[in-house]
This record gives C-alpha cells, structure tokens and sequence, in this order.
C-alpha cells in the first residue's frame, strides 16, 4: 500500500500544470497572439499619427487643390492637379531661392563639421577638469532655446547698441560705428549662418567626442612609433574608426540646416530683400503673403523632395565607398 501511495504521489507531482490560456507557465505573460501589446502602446501610435502623418498627409493635399482664405473658411476647395507645382517651377524667384538654401547648408554645414571636429579633438586632449568645463559649456549652449538665442544675436549686432559695433568702434575701426548689420544682405546672410553654426556644433562636438573615446589608445601608440603626426594619425586612424558616427553627424546636420526656419523667420523674416530667404521661409512668406496656402503647401512638398533626394544620393555614395573597402 505504501509503494502504491508513493507512486501516485509521484505522478500527482511530476504531471505538468496547465496554463492559462494566452498565459504561458501561468506567469501572467502574454502568449504570441495576445492583443495586449498591441493595445498599451495603441494610443502612443494613434497620437503619433495624428501629429505627424495628419498634417503631412493635408499638406499634401492642399498642394494639389486651389486653397487660398475662401476655401480655408468655407472648405470648398477644387482639385487642380499640378497646377502649383507647374506654377512654382514656372517662377525664377523660385530657383533662385533654391539655390540661395543650397549655398547656405553648404556654407553651414562645413563650418559646422570642422568646428565640432577640431573641438571634439582639442577636448580628448584636456585634462579631467578642463574637459568637465568644456563639456559642461556645450551642453549649456545646446540648452539654450532657438528664439532666446536668435534675440541674443539680434541686440549683439544691434545698430545703436551692439557690443559688436561698440568693441569694433573702441578697437579704432570708426566705420563700424552705428553699421545696420541687417540691412545689408551679405551681412545678414553671415550673422544667421554664425548663429545657425553656434547651435549646431555643441550636438555635434558631443557626439563626436563619444566616438573618439572609443578609438584604442594602442593604435595611436603605433601609428606615432611608425613616425606618424597629427594629420597623418587623423587620417589613417582616427576617422576611419569614427566614420560611421562622423556620416550620421553630417546627415542629421544637413537635414537641421536645409529645414531652418525660427532663427531667418525672428532675425531677418527673409530679409534685407530676399538675402536670407531660403525654401521654409519662402514657403511661409508664399502661404501668408497672399493666402496661397496651396502655393505654400507645394513648396513644403518641393523643400522635402529635394531634402530627401540629397539624403538619398548621399547615403548612396556612403554606402558604394563602404562596399568597396576590403
């Protein structure tokens, strides 16, 4: 009898557990096909939709209507085809304004990469303290917000009270005293690429300084022993090894500058004439100047494509150097 007890027992505690349906091991865990994942992170997305896709979605739509104040108030708009973007591509101010935003992300994001190289550089070389104090100083640029700086650079080269005006004029250059820096196009041109350069390069130093401290210290060892200096080791080195980190630095700075709008829109709002206005500002000035928001709408449309196709060849060229590396 006892034989037999033990054996049942053993079996009572060998036999498996069943689980709860959708719970496998009874451990409350959603099974494969449960909806509850899918549930929780439903609102993110849906909100995630409405405030990206939307409005992406009905500006493009409006581009192909004819949507000026009427049909904004009464939204009787007619479908008119391509009729705006033919209009667009039709006006010369149009190209010359595209060719005004290729010159300055070009300018920008040269100043930008070098300037975040050469700091990112000088700051692996400092000592613990001087590094904290650097990094700290970035970090607090970068903190500052784009209309608080954009005022800051207004009253700096303010015409009546700059310091700007005031330190040149003490330095003995009379001819700065009282000089209208946004009245003349070249030098309004240059105060929002410094200003656009000066936010930009903290993210990007940051950035590519958390990839030089990932560069073994054992090969710049080598490479100076093989008699190599500075540029040398920066060459064969160090960039290759940050390369990858060093194209998506680029990428996303391409992206910041082709799309800059807050900075031109409080500083210059395109001006003096049409010195700083490049394709988001001329969009706006499009849609608000005479209500054609569809004009406006196709010039955002035009601004993306042309954004994406930059992007797009780039990261093409990137990824053919990369293939043919052995």
């Amino acid at each position: 009898m006892s034989t037999v007890r033990e054996r049942s027992m053993s079996r009572r505690v060998s036999r498996p557990s069943r689980a709860a349906p959708g719970r496998p091991g009874g451990r409350g865990r959603p099974g494969p096909g449960s909806r509850w994942p899918y549930l929780l992170i439903a609102p993110a997305v849906l909100g995630m939709l409405y405030l990206l896709v939307y409005p992406l979605a009905r500006a493009v739509l409006i581009s192909f209507q004819d949507f000026r104040l009427r049909q904004l108030i009464l939204g009787d708009a007619d479908f008119v085809g391509l009729r705006n973007y033919r209009t667009l591509l039709g006006d010369p101010r149009f190209w010359e304004v595209v060719r005004r935003t290729f010159v300055f992300m070009t300018v920008s994001v040269v100043a930008i990469m070098v300037l975040s190289t050469l700091v990112a550089l000088m700051t692996e070389r400092l000592g613990r303290t001087a590094r904290t104090v650097v990094l700290s100083s970035l970090v607090l640029v970068w903190a500052v917000p784009v209309v608080a700086a954009t005022t800051v650079f207004q009253w700096l080269f303010h015409s009546e009270f700059g310091i700007v005006n005031e330190t040149l004029t003490g330095l003995g250059l009379t001819s700065y005293e009282g000089r209208p820096w946004f009245a003349h196009g070249t030098s309004a041109f240059a105060i929002v690429v410094v200003l656009i350069v000066w936010q930009s390069v903290p993210f990007a130093a940051i950035t590519l300084y958390s990839a030089l401290v990932t560069v073994p210290a054992e090969l710049y060892e080598s490479a100076r022993m093989d008699g190599a200096g500075g540029v040398r080791v920066f060459r064969s080195v160090t960039f290759p090894l940050i390369r990858p980190i060093f194209m998506l630095v680029l990428s996303l700075e391409v992206i910041w500058t082709f799309k800059a709008f807050v900075q031109i829109w409080v500083m210059t709002r395109g001006g003096p004439g049409e010195a700083t206005t490049i394709l988001p500002v001329y969009a706006v000035q499009t849609a608000l100047a005479g209500q054609r928001y569809d004009l406006g709408s196709a010039a955002s449309m035009l601004t993306v494509l042309l954004m994406s196709g930059v992007l797009v060849l780039y990261l093409r060229q990137l990824f053919r150097q990369e293939g043919e590396q052995p």
